[in-house]
């Protein structure tokens, strides 16, 4: 078992009592340190199946830096990272991050999307996510009257979100919020993508 697959095993049942799930976990060198990012996102498991249409909201700055907190201490408390420096990154996925699995679609219901399956790519809001199928609803073109396209899961290869200023149905204010300004103990990095909440904490 890789480094990374054994921080995984160590956190996810200390992240699941936050309602969180480990999406991904990656160790590489940094000097003479190592970083290790923790990626976390809303567990949706507990989501009546029948629901197929709410939205999910993202995670909250307060929802990464407590996920930060949990994860920080439980790798201290463990043998995972042996005596090795490293510098912790916990965040949420950003927009460019793409969208695989059921559950990693299903929380991007009502967001723009593209898709990519094995008959083409279509882009529209993300109206459904099923158990077997998603339904996009597309604009209008000069060309084409808006639609609805809906896709098997199983013909899906990959989705990506799509940046939008302000998003549909969103005022203002909940745009601004939802862009997730990065938090940072003891660095601070504008680089990250505008849906992505991250904190990085210093040497541990």
């Amino acid at each position: 078992m890789s480094t990374a697959q054994e921080i995984r095993a160590t956190l996810e049942p200390v992240l699941a009592p936050l309602g969180l799930v480990v999406e991904d976990v990656s160790v590489s060198p940094a000097g003479k340190r190592r970083l290790v990012r923790v990626l976390v996102d809303a567990d949706i498991a507990g989501l009546d199946a029948a629901d197929t249409t709410s939205a999910v909201p993202p995670l909250s700055l307060d929802a990464v830096a407590e996920a930060t907190r949990a994860v920080s201490d439980e790798l201290d408390a463990s043998d995972v990272m042996g005596q090795a420096p490293y510098v912790l990154e916990v965040s949420s996925p950003g927009v460019g991050r793409p969208l695989a699995s059921r559950d990693q679609l299903r929380r991007q219901v009502g967001r723009l999307v593209e898709v990519v399956h094995q008959d083409g790519t279509d882009t529209g809001r993300l109206t459904e996510v099923g158990t077997d199928s998603l339904t996009l609803e597309v604009q209008a073109t000069k060309k084409t009257p808006a639609h609805h396209v809906t896709l098997d899961l199983d013909t899906v290869q990959r989705g990506t979100v799509q940046v939008e200023f302000t998003r549909a149905g969103t005022t203002n204010d909940a745009a601004v919020d939802d862009a997730g300004d990065d938090t940072s103990d003891d660095a601070h990095d504008d680089t990250h993508d505008p849906d992505e909440t991250s904190a990085l904490e210093g040497d541990h």
